[in-house]
């Protein structure tokens, strides 16, 4: 009998899920210069983490890329204030010192009046960006990446298993350094320098080449590299396949992005090459030979998860296409934003997962930690 997963016991949500809602809400962000309709996806990303995240090492990264947004806003006022000469206004808040610059560099100042729509308009170009980065630090502190990777098509197993050795021996080489410097501080030797670096490498050198040669035999035994035997001609229409689905989503993409390009020709090459592309993967696939154990299942929940992330950004997108009032703003002249219906609630939508998901499992032991002395375990689970 097909088990029923219920949304009411708690299981953990397969990682596509929360990906397709994460990249839907910065797909919303990104089509918007609105601070209020971008301070809301901000809001609906943080309630949902805050909701719905365990108490693994990456549930924590979410405060960190809102620091990182912070820094890039920050960032983008300085520069508009020293070097910004696209937008101007009639508000000067205060004038810096300028440096004459030569005729052939027109266009750029160093210096000069600083006004207030300029400084808006840096701003709200920071927070866009900003609320992206929190979108994807939300699908980075919700989604476990070793279940993501292990979700991968067949096709992309091999760089699946090396983004995870990548993943799991960078936590545990912090972690022998900081184990290294302590042992050196209990021999009452100092742990900072160059002399220290120097006598820190060693240690660390051979437990990396341990943990390598353990992972390796781990690999072995458990038949990593094998590849099945595919015909000629299928490897031959599945080369074609992804090289026209890669094309075709190049040419959907500058077609959506070029000022003459249009829906009607960046849409459809989107889709034919997107559809090439699976195909493509899907038969280059039969030559993962593999089994997966335990894979996430795709229930209920993992769709209305995923829905509502489409549904924000498809809200947003027919928002900003149609020409829907403050979806886009300008900072000139400078005037309070309203805030629009339509793109409102799509925004709202993205709160689903905090009711429709299944509550996240405990993370108990060493489950959730960053590192392990069993590098099989980590990499290969």
């Amino acid at each position: 009998m097909r088990a029923v997963h219920r949304p009411s016991l708690p299981r953990t949500l397969h990682p596509g899920a929360w990906w397709l809602w994460a990249l839907g809400l910065a797909t919303a962000a990104s089509r918007t210069t609105n601070p209020l309709l971008l301070v809301l996806v901000l809001a609906v990303a943080g309630y949902v983490v805050a909701a719905r995240r365990t108490s693994a090492p990456w549930a924590r990264s979410y405060g960190a890329f809102l620091r990182l947004g912070l820094v890039v806003i920050a960032i983008r006022v300085v520069f508009q204030s020293l070097f910004g000469a696209a937008v101007t206004g009639r508000t000067v808040l205060l004038t810096l010192p300028q440096v004459p610059l030569p005729g052939w560099l027109e266009g750029i100042r160093i210096g000069g009046a600083v006004t207030a729509e300029a400084l808006a308009s840096a701003a709200y170009d920071g927070l866009r960006l900003a609320a992206v980065l929190a979108c994807i630090g939300a699908a980075n502190a919700l989604a476990n990446p070793k279940r993501l990777l292990a979700a991968m098509p067949g096709a992309l197993y091999e760089l699946g298993v090396a983004v995870v050795v990548a993943m799991t021996f960078a936590p545990q080489l912090v972690g022998d350094a900081a184990r290294a410097r302590a042992a050196r501080r209990l021999r009452g030797r100092a742990d900072r320098g160059l002399r220290s670096l120097r006598a820190t490498a060693v240690p660390l050198l051979e437990g990396a080449l341990e943990r390598s040669l353990a992972l390796a035999a781990a690999m072995d035994s458990r038949g990593y590299g094998r590849v099945g035997q595919v015909p000629r001609a299928t490897r031959t229409v599945t080369a074609v396949l992804v090289l026209g689905g890669l094309v075709g989503l190049c040419a959907g993409a500058y077609g959506l992005l070029a000022a003459d390009g249009g829906p009607l020709f960046g849409v459809p090459m989107l889709v034919a090459g997107g559809a090439a592309a699976v195909a493509g993967l899907a038969l280059a696939g039969r030559r993962a030979v593999r089994t997966r154990y335990r894979p996430d299942p795709w229930a209920l929940p993992e769709w209305l998860v995923a829905a509502s992330g489409v549904a924000v950004a498809a809200a947003f997108t027919w928002a900003a296409s149609t020409g829907v009032p403050d979806v886009v703003v300008s900072a000139s002249p400078l005037t309070l934003p309203g805030l629009p219906v339509l793109p409102t609630i799509g925004a709202l939508l993205g709160l689903l997962p905090a009711w429709c998901s299944p509550p996240p499992l405990p993370v108990t032991g060493s489950s959730g930690s960053a590192g392990s002395s069993d590098p099989s375990s980590e990499v290969l689970a």
